[in-house]
């Protein structure tokens, strides 16, 4: 069953998701193996560096986020968007891991052309490589729940998220739940970037997850006549949507941009050129609070099995912004 509507901002909420959650969080950075030959042991310590042997060690570098109570957690594998940093999005993984979540995020590249393909493969050996080796870099008391696992990725991380969850690359461990936050196949229909993800066949998504897809009213005007939209029509949020499967849900969020839940703060060449590619909306805080706040609540429903919160932003409770689409299948 599909329901399509339109919301208007609400002032209180029936949820929580969108404020930061119970648990303190830690962020952990992790060298690769392929940039490291050093040795010791592993570290938990907020926004430190950790290193071990390289033997085990993951094959990207990592920004990890974690509750720092004890608990078993489900785990989120979060992938970045086109030539942007991890780092870039610390706020909104500490966001996710104070909601009692461990946020695996790979620095997939730091220069890239258009072809994906090796982005899917090293998303493919980083999820394979977190049975062997994500507990060794985690304090004894966290533990990670390997059996509840979801996928998300940004921008042309989003396409990626979707690549591989389609199968392009085969995993060892099963994901749960996929989530592209504003995802790009492209710079237009028929100008796909290799390996195309898009269709155009409505409900051809052959998923046997749970599917949440997430965007930006924004994302698709130009910000000058300069620069293309950051997710232009035709290979953005919309078509991604239209070729779901049930049971899957579509948040498009009113008067924000394509990069508006990325930190308040970016640093650097590439950090301040997110304020100048992307038509923005006024602050960043509101969208990434949201986007936050969604991710929690479709985890905590199709990985944790209640949907209470996913309901509650279905039925208008979307705190700090307004909803210009909603649309669930069920």
């Amino acid at each position: 069953m599909s329901s399509s509507t339109a919301t208007a901002k609400t002032t209180t909420t029936a949820t929580d998701v969108f404020k930061i959650g119970k648990y303190s969080t830690v962020l952990q950075r992790v060298e690769s193996s392929s940039s490291s030959s050093s040795s010791g042991t592993s570290c938990a310590n907020k926004s430190s560096t950790c290193s071990l042997p390289a033997a085990a060690l993951p094959p990207k570098p990592l920004l990890i986020g974690m509750p720092g109570e004890p608990g078993e957690f489900p785990i989120l594998v979060f992938l970045h968007g086109y030539l942007l940093y991890n780092s870039f999005y610390s706020q909104l993984i500490q966001h996710l891991a104070s909601h009692g979540f461990i946020v695996i995020a790979p620095q997939l590249y730091t220069v890239a052309g258009p072809d994906s393909t090796d982005e899917i493969k090293w998303t493919a050996a980083t999820t394979d490589w977190l049975s062997k080796g994500l507990q060794g870099l985690l304090p004894p008391h966290v533990q990670p729940k390997l059996t509840q696992l979801g996928l998300a990725g940004h921008s042309r991380g989003g396409k990626v998220a979707f690549a591989l969850a389609l199968g392009k690359t085969a995993t060892t461990l099963k994901f749960s739940a996929l989530i592209g936050i504003d995802p790009v196949d492209g710079m237009d229909k028929g100008k796909q970037t290799p390996p195309p993800v898009l269709k155009y066949t409505p409900h051809s998504f052959d998923l046997d997850m749970a599917t949440m897809v997430i965007g930006s009213s924004l994302g698709e005007l130009k910000k000058n006549p300069i620069f293309p939209p950051c997710a232009p029509r035709g290979v953005n949020h919309e078509d991604f949507f239209k070729e779901c499967k049930s049971p899957a849900c579509y948040f498009v969020v009113k008067d924000y941009g394509h990069l508006d839940m990325l930190d308040d703060e970016t640093k650097g060449i590439r950090g301040q050129a997110t304020y100048c590619l992307c038509k923005n909306g006024q602050s960043r805080k509101p969208m990434r609070s949201f986007v936050g706040g969604v991710v929690v609540a479709f985890m905590k429903a199709h990985l944790e099995g209640d949907s209470s919160d996913l309901m509650a932003i279905r039925d208008g409770h979307t705190g700090p912004v307004e909803l210009e689409r909603v649309e669930i299948l069920e």
